[in-house]
């Protein structure tokens, strides 16, 4: 089963990035062609991307997975990026995680022509980046079909603040 094969390849790390914090590293599935193949073919099975306009992947991990899924399902891939590292005018929020603060930008032209979105990301935590990206996408009147992670963190409870479907492939 594949959820399996991602847990048994996820690494656990410990006190990272502070402490009590403990980091799922999803390194270990990237760095496997077969596992990483076989994750993203499942993952682009869901109806929801062919209702999409678009893809929006979160930086920096959501454009290791929203990459090779917006290719196969043949949708524009949108970037949510950190503060000063998109040009033009852009759209920004800040949001807190689990252990910090920070800001996303998204281009506000990459959105323009298009309606409906699936939300593309590593990990759901707390929510605060998703929920950032809904935000900035529904003051534009945009439509958010779901959010595809790898991993759900069930215990931080941050599905329970989005009010979009959640499509996890492995949940602690």
């Amino acid at each position: 089963m594949l959820s399996e094969r991602l847990k048994n390849t996820i690494k656990d790390y410990p006190d990272f990035p502070k402490k009590d914090i403990i980091f799922k590293d999803i390194s270990p599935i990237i760095a496997n062609p077969e596992l990483f193949s076989d994750l993203i073919d499942k993952i682009v099975k869901y109806s929801f991307f062919k209702d999409a306009d678009a893809i929006i992947a979160i930086d920096a991990r959501g454009f290791i997975f929203g990459s090779p899924i917006a290719k196969i399902v043949k949708k524009p891939l949108i970037m949510a990026r950190k503060k000063n590292k998109l040009p033009g005018l852009v759209l920004e929020k800040s949001y807190g995680l689990e252990y910090s603060q920070d800001i996303l930008t998204i281009q506000e032209d990459a959105i323009l022509p298009f309606k409906k979105f699936v939300i593309v990301d590593d990990l759901l935590a707390t929510g605060g980046t998703v929920q950032c990206v809904i935000d900035m996408l529904k003051k534009k009147n945009k439509k958010i079909l779901a959010l595809s992670v790898i991993i759900e963190l069930g215990f931080l409870e941050g599905a329970k603040s989005l009010d979009i479907p959640i499509y996890s492939e492995v949940k602690y």
